[in-house]
């Protein structure tokens, strides 16, 4: 399917490295929106760079690290230096670290909560007067958080990566209604099961082999499946904001 109405457009990918964010990008280049790549894995970013350079689209690396103010403050620079004020935030930077809250893993519980949620408002506040530029420039202005289904449905021993995406859910629906006055999209999507490398970053054996066996029971999406329906969001007229999308494997319940 294409997207002729995002042809034009500047868009910032956070997690842009792999999964879910790489094929956002992929997809949003195709479509010819310019496309800033966020993620902390430079070598990964320039390849991904390289990669929409040669299928004709546009994209620049950015190395940037959403935990760390700086970072994020000295990536809005080189996104403005290269392609000026952009109209379409992607926050789909995430960690999933499970473990029974027994375990007591501080750690894993800062790392998600520095990532999924500080993360993701610190880069809203790094372009949201892009964002409200745009759209009171009458042009559509959108953005896009990846929450989970996890915001609503329990999971034993997931409950710090739950709650994070609980946070950022409703954080969505919160940010609506300060931008959406102002013509501001905001879409909060969930995805289920999804194939990307969230599932490598557990270091717990039985977790990570009991997800591999829903996995396989349940089936799973691909990355691609969910980069386009933020193309879809994105490219609908701009009084019109689906504002909460729900994609689910079909046999997931």
């Amino acid at each position: 399917m294409t997207y002729d109405s995002l042809a034009g457009r500047t868009a910032v990918v956070t997690g842009a490295a792999s999964g879910i964010g790489e094929a956002v990008a992929r997809l949003l280049a195709a479509q010819g929106v310019r496309v800033a790549l966020l993620a902390r894995r430079a070598e990964r970013l320039e390849e991904l760079a390289q990669k929409i350079g040669a299928d004709g689209g546009s994209a620049l690396a950015v190395p940037a690290d959403v935990t760390a103010e700086a970072s994020v403050e000295a990536a809005v620079e080189l996104v403005h230096g290269a392609f000026g004020r952009v109209d379409l935030v992607v926050n789909n930077a995430g960690v999933m670290l499970p473990n029974p809250v027994d375990a007591g893993r501080v750690d894993e519980w800062q790392r998600m909560i520095d990532t999924n949620v500080t993360g993701a408002l610190r880069v809203v506040r790094a372009f949201r007067a892009d964002l409200l530029d745009a759209a009171a420039a009458g042009r559509p202005a959108d953005l896009v958080n990846v929450s989970s289904v996890a915001a609503h449905l329990m999971f034993p021993t997931y409950a710090v990566y739950g709650a994070t995406k609980a946070a950022l859910t409703y954080l969505s629906q919160a940010l609506r209604g300060e931008f959406g006055p102002r013509d501001v999209r905001v879409t909060n999507v969930e995805p289920g099961f999804t194939d990307t490398e969230l599932r490598g970053h557990i270091d717990n054996a039985e977790l990570s082999e009991a997800l591999e066996g829903l996995f396989g029971e349940v089936g799973s999406l691909a990355a691609e499946d969910i980069a386009d329906l933020v193309a879809y969001a994105t490219s609908r007229p701009r009084h019109v904001n689906l504002r909460q999308v729900v994609a689910l494997p079909t046999r997931q319940a």
